[in-house]
């Protein structure tokens, strides 16, 4: 018997999976006056790290000692001019843009990085910061083999590794210049992206520092393969080459950006790898790859992923659940609203959009398109 037409079509479409639904990109404009200038004419080096906490203040790490030698004269002694001298390394910024915290360096029972690289907050609001030194300084300091736990107000909790060399990428005890840590509540972990020396994600229990899993890319061991940067038509690197981010969805996903592969791997929890997603991927930028770190949107889902394309001067919103890119902005340039040297980004509770750059930390007010 032959079906009429309609229920031919009807049957077909039920088979078919359905197209999934439209993301709108959010939609935003510079805040120009945020943060506030900072007190104490103080001055900030390069950024490394920005955060939201809870509460929605904004943290920053930068590096002190990448602050140019013309803005010194007020750190010297006696000082030789009124302006300037090092602004703490860790800071904290209200939506106001008023400076809230200040803190770090070296101190009584911790090794402070020779070269600051990340800040993350954990569940109970503590503070993680990481380095990404991966050698002796000309200054002798050491490089970064550890990463460090404070309290919101400083006070220091806990160090996972020691400052000095890569033991090698299989090592349990040693970090190798770690870009950025997140973690799981429920499982009580901490996931490290010890990347610009090894190259992997470790995980370590939060409270004890027990070593806990590793892995390297799509899963496998890692290893300390020195991969080449990839050229137009190489088939996708078999391991990482910088491991410059990690995040953890509230779905438990990982999601790591092997920055200079030019792409993003997916896993789950205990390594299993389940998708990667390339962006530029020809992007040789000499400023860095395209996938330099991760925000996740602030929606019951974290329907969306923005992408700090550091080679392109650009932020790229993506899709979470499959990779797509929905919009692209930004461009290079030393003025509001434009990237100078974009390296970290992330979002607020409203959606407004942060990024930690060359000796700045911009606020892009979020003003229509997606909601959270």
């Amino acid at each position: 018997m032959r079906l009429p037409k309609f229920l031919i079509v009807a049957a077909m479409s039920l088979a078919l999976p359905a197209a999934a639904a439209e993301i709108a990109a959010p939609e935003y404009k510079i805040d120009p006056f945020w943060p506030k200038a900072l007190p104490n004419t103080w001055t900030m080096g390069v950024l490394a790290g920005v955060v939201a906490d809870k509460a929605d203040n904004m943290w920053i790490i930068h590096r002190p000692k990448t602050v140019e030698g013309y803005l010194l004269g007020g750190a010297q002694t006696p000082p030789t001019a009124a302006c300037c001298m090092p602004a703490p390394p860790v800071l904290a910024f209200n939506q106001t843009g008023d400076v809230v915290k200040s803190w770090g360096g070296k101190g009584e029972g911790y090794e402070w990085p020779t070269s600051e690289h990340g800040i993350a907050i954990d569940p109970k609001g503590n503070v993680w910061i990481g380095g990404n030194a991966t050698r002796a300084s000309q200054d002798g300091s050491p490089a970064d083999g550890q990463i460090l736990k404070f309290t919101a107000d400083g006070k220091f909790l806990l160090q996972i590794g020691h400052a000095g060399p890569s033991k090698g990428s299989l090592d349990t005890t040693q970090l190798s210049g770690v870009s950025d840590v997140a973690f799981d509540e429920k499982s009580n972990e901490v996931f490290v992206a010890d990347g610009y020396g090894n190259h992997r994600i470790i995980v370590f229990d939060m409270d004890t520092g027990k070593f806990k899993r590793m892995w390297g890319a799509y899963g496998k061991p890692p290893t300390d393969l020195q991969t080449p940067p990839p050229k137009p038509g190489d088939a996708p690197a078999t391991q990482f080459r910088l491991v410059h981010c990690v995040k953890t969805s509230a779905d438990g996903m990982v999601y790591v950006c092997d920055r200079n592969n030019n792409r993003m791997q997916v896993f789950k929890k205990d390594g299993t790898f389940v998708a990667e997603y390339f962006y530029a991927r020809d992007t040789r930028s000499p400023s860095g790859g395209t996938v330099g770190h991760i925000g996740l949107w602030p929606d019951k889902t974290q329907s969306l992923l923005a992408l700090a394309d550091i080679g392109n001067f650009a932020v790229r919103i993506v899709r979470r659940d499959n990779g797509q890119e929905v919009s692209v902005m930004g461009r290079a340039g030393p003025y509001a609203g434009q990237l100078h040297r974009i390296h970290q980004v992330t979002f607020d509770s409203q959606g407004n959009l942060y990024t930690a750059e060359m000796e700045r930390v911009q606020k892009f007010v979020r003003t229509g398109g997606a909601k959270p």
